[in-house]
């Protein structure tokens, strides 16, 4: 296949065999984790983290692993992060003011990954890059008639690759150079979640979790030895002075054996006492625990009353944490669709596509994140707000997410209530059709408002709030209501008012004189 050019506009020559099997890397089938939490400490974990800043990834991605499975809280509260985005829905979006091929590239873009079974599955793979601080996944490419497509995507243990020493920035594979190899493009879906700012080997939530999940595991061992001796009563051996080793060992032995036991022997000359049962407080170790677990869930999704409850937590700051945790879901699914945008969607275009690209012009992956009750806010806001000013009816459909009726498409329509057949009717002393009443000069009035004009008049009250809206949005903009009061020009409709008033003392003083 001859030259395409990058989403950079740089040619390279297009390879579709996947690099891991083509260079000399044996690692990638072969390698064993190491395990460096067995033990840890905190100046160990120093080292590993030293390491991944220096640019050599393996102990890190190898802690990361091992906090993922050894730590069930970790775990729990990660698993809660990651699949929050698996349940979010995503589209495929052309361009602004696209034309007919560029909406059509969309909708085929569209089409073949709500078909490819590899692909939830592939949004999971790269979230990964949460708790590691990037997630690497290979690109299988092959044919689908004519055309090459993704036909999987296949995860890498983060432990294989490194940073390019002269730039820290850039991730490649390792072998046995120094450098490392560069990654091929278009082979790779390169995720990078950004905890904290930094370069691949310092953004990973990892380098935050590795000290409370230390601590933890400090208190959660002292625990478990208090438990095994917790009750029991201290056995004190004697030995005569003099005493050989051999009978000092046999009196450890039997010291230790009585415990298990209930019975054992000790040489001639020697006692055994018991004194009174070790006792003490369980609450300091569960309380060191108990803040290494807060600790871990305030890291992960931001907060504590969205992943357990306190005896003295209350729902209305859960709610308000629970926000929190979608805004920081939001903040993953816009890393997601900056790396699906750029190692996916661009690459299926060009590979397939017989002319150059125009990287602005190209159809965008994006995940919905409306919630129903902006759906309502809308209903109940825009009625009021169409009294006041014109609203687009496009700019409706692209906020709420509604499609546009295509050529005959079935529309849905609001069902006026059936009325009750004769026989069912309620009983009514009333007649059955009451005389509307007739018109008075009021109702005459009210039928020859000028329209325009009191919308002439209202549209300096609504103007600062009409541009909250649009700049922000409705929910923004209803917060920032009463702050906007100040600037909203009232003088045109005080006017009117304090006529409308004149004129209804003048008429009303008319109708007395009258009667």
């Amino acid at each position: 296949m001859g030259k395409i050019l990058d989403i950079n506009g740089q040619p390279f020559d297009f390879d579709p065999e996947m690099q891991s099997v083509r260079e000399d890397l044996p690692q990638v089938a072969s390698r064993a984790a190491e395990h460096p939490s067995s033990g840890i400490t905190p100046n160990r974990a120093a080292l590993c983290l030293r390491a991944a800043e220096r640019g050599d990834l393996i102990m890190q991605a190898d802690l990361a692993a091992d906090l993922e499975e050894k730590d069930t809280h970790l775990f729990a509260e990660l698993s809660k992060r990651r699949l929050a985005i698996q349940s979010v829905a995503w589209r495929i979006e052309p361009p602004p003011n696209a034309l007919a091929a560029e909406k059509k590239d969309a909708a085929m873009l569209s089409e073949f990954l709500q078909s490819a079974a590899w692909f939830e599955d592939g949004l999971f793979d790269a979230t990964d890059a949460i708790l590691k601080g990037y997630s690497m996944q290979e690109i299988e490419w092959g044919y689908l008639g004519k055309q090459r497509w993704p036909i999987a995507l296949h995860w890498r243990d983060p432990a294989l690759f490194c940073l390019n020493p002269d730039n820290y920035h850039e991730i490649r594979l390792r072998d046995d150079s120094y450098q490392g190899v560069a990654l091929q493009p278009f082979g790779w879906v390169r995720h990078q979640a950004k905890s904290k700012t930094g370069y691949a080997g310092t953004q990973g939530l990892v380098r935050t979790l590795i000290w409370p999940f230390i601590f933890k595991n400090y208190s959660l061992r002292d625990f478990a030895e208090f438990l095994e001796i917790y009750g029991l009563p201290l056995k004190v051996g004697k030995y005569p002075s003099g005493a050989s080793k051999e009978q000092k060992a046999a009196l450890m032995r039997a010291v230790m054996d009585i415990g298990r036991r209930a019975g054992g022997i000790i040489p001639a000359g020697m006692s055994l006492d018991f004194a009174t049962a070790a006792n003490g407080q369980s609450d300091p170790f569960l309380a060191m625990m108990n803040w290494g677990e807060k600790t871990i869930s305030k890291a992960i999704l931001g907060s504590t009353l969205t992943s357990q409850t306190d005896t003295n937590g209350n729902r209305a700051l859960g709610e308000v944490h629970n926000e929190v945790r979608k805004d920081i879901r939001n903040a993953d699914l816009r890393h997601l669709i900056a790396t699906l945008n750029r190692d996916l969607i661009y690459p299926m275009l060009a590979v397939n596509s017989a002319s150059p690209l125009d990287p602005t012009r190209l159809p965008r992956f994006t995940f919905d994140t409306m919630e129903p009750e902006d759906m309502s806010m809308f209903a109940d806001a825009i009625p009021k707000l169409a009294v006041g000013m014109p609203i687009p009816v496009s700019w409706l459909h692209d906020k709420l997410r509604i499609p546009v009726p295509q050529n005959d498409e079935p529309v849905f329509t609001a069902t006026a209530a059936t009325p009750l057949p004769t026989s069912q009717a309620p009983l009514s002393a009333q007649d059955a059709v009451p005389t509307p009443p007739a018109k008075d000069a009021l109702d005459i009035m009210a039928e020859h408002v000028d329209v325009a004009g009191l919308n002439a008049t209202i549209d300096p009250v609504l103007a600062p709030l009409i541009t909250a809206i649009r700049q922000h949005g409705p929910e923004a903009a209803m917060q920032q209501a009463a702050a906007l009061y100040p600037q909203m020009n009232d003088d045109d409709l005080i006017d009117m008012l304090t006529r409308a008033v004149f004129a209804a003392e003048v008429w009303g003083r008319l109708d007395a004189t009258t009667d």
